[in-house]
């Protein structure tokens, strides 16, 4: 019998899978780890959720969620040609990398140096720090991740800085920007977005999962550059974690592009009906955007006269260099008093940690907790 490793291709062999957060199964631990937002969808997605309980489940979702395309097309004032819905935003990333991007050539076939047009052909481009399963997509595809660094204060480099550093690559296939970013939160405003997606010769995919915490969005860029894609999530803002839907705005030579190779029935039905009542329900949720944006300014003030340096967010979460300890120690000793943030080991953020913006209990707890660490 053959041993069982060597069925898996080497790529799959070697592959680091992306890390989520913790989900704990402690009971009591209040949960800033994971960006999810802290007040439950509204009472009417609810009922609509459970009114769908019936005989339909028996039943397959509509294919492509064309009511909910509809009804989004509605919302942002274009067709339903121009929107596709994942499961999960993460679902059409992943797709959009094997979409517009090559995989890399065979070890055997190597590029001659005058081939840079075939090599950029195969590059997934990142700014770092950033949504840590980008390089992890482009390497389940096979194809190179090419990751540039921001600015130390995680502003976006210049054209000008982009060029001279040459390590960007504008003809890059595919090229993801997190706006607003994560994990640091730094909002991008439209017009530096629109100079950089201007200069892009590949699809760029503006991923804005935190949008509606932000000053502003570049949806408009989607529906006027036909290389551009704006993701969207009804994870962060919307409460709908649960259920994984997201969908992408763009061209609709791109967004066909997509459908072609999207899984058949890939968001499930329950999902399609939550987002539905949903979008029937924004005042409840736009009232909710309110609470976590007061609590964010609140929490920012009050770390920061402990000790913390906290970079501006326009999201639904902050990131802090904490005082007296690495970030990694005051991980742990948050955890010993019942409480989760989240910290990465990589290089551009390993002295920060970052915290989910809860309710102002949650904060409060939060804020007792750090107390507590700086007195003993």
């Amino acid at each position: 019998m053959p041993a069982p490793q060597s069925l898996i291709r080497p790529l799959i062999r070697n592959l680091h899978p992306y890390v989520p957060g913790e989900q704990p199964k402690i009971k009591g631990l209040i949960k800033l780890n994971t960006n999810e937002n802290p007040f439950p969808p509204s009472p009417r997605v609810l009922s609509a959720i459970k009114g769908a309980c019936d005989a339909r489940l028996r039943l397959y979702p509509n294919p492509t969620a064309q009511p909910l395309r509809e009804k989004l097309a509605k919302f942002h004032r274009c067709k339903p040609e121009n929107i596709i819905v994942g499961n999960g935003s993460d679902e059409l990333l992943a797709m959009a990398v094997r979409c517009f991007v090559e995989p890399t050539a065979p070890l055997t076939a190597a590029l001659s140096p005058s081939d840079g047009a075939r090599e950029s052909r195969r590059l997934v481009q990142f700014f770092e720090p950033s949504y840590s399963l980008y390089p992890v997509l482009a390497d389940i595809h096979g194809a190179k991740s090419h990751p540039v660094p921001l600015r130390s204060d995680f502003s976006l480099p210049s054209i000008l800085e982009l060029q001279r550093g040459k390590k960007w690559d504008f003809s890059a296939a595919l090229t993801f920007v997190t706006t607003p970013n994560a994990p640091s939160g730094r909002g991008y405003g439209t017009s530096e977005l629109k100079t950089l997606c201007r200069a892009q010769k590949g699809v760029v995919v503006l991923d804005e999962a935190y949008v509606d915490f932000a000053n502003a969005n570049a949806l408009s860029l989607a529906l006027k550059h036909s290389h551009v894609l704006v993701a969207r999530t009804f994870s962060k803002a919307y409460s709908l974690c649960f259920q994984r839907v997201g969908y992408f705005v763009g061209h609709p030579e791109l967004i066909a592009a997509l459908q072609k190779i999207r899984d058949s029935y890939n968001v499930n039905g329950l999902g399609q009906v939550a987002a539905l009542a949903t979008l029937d329900d924004l005042p409840y949720y736009r009232g909710n955007f309110r609470k976590i944006i007061l609590t964010r300014e609140w929490l920012s003030g009050e770390l920061s006269a402990l000790g913390f340096k906290v970079s501006p967010s326009q999201t639904n979460f902050i990131l802090a260099v904490p005082p007296r300890f690495p970030a990694e120690t005051w991980l742990k000793k948050l955890r010993d008093r019942r409480i989760l943030v989240r910290w990465f080991k990589y290089p551009s953020v390993s002295k920060y940690l970052r915290i989910t913006i809860g309710t102002r209990k949650e904060a409060e707890a939060l804020l007792a907790a750090a107390h507590k660490v700086l007195r003993r």
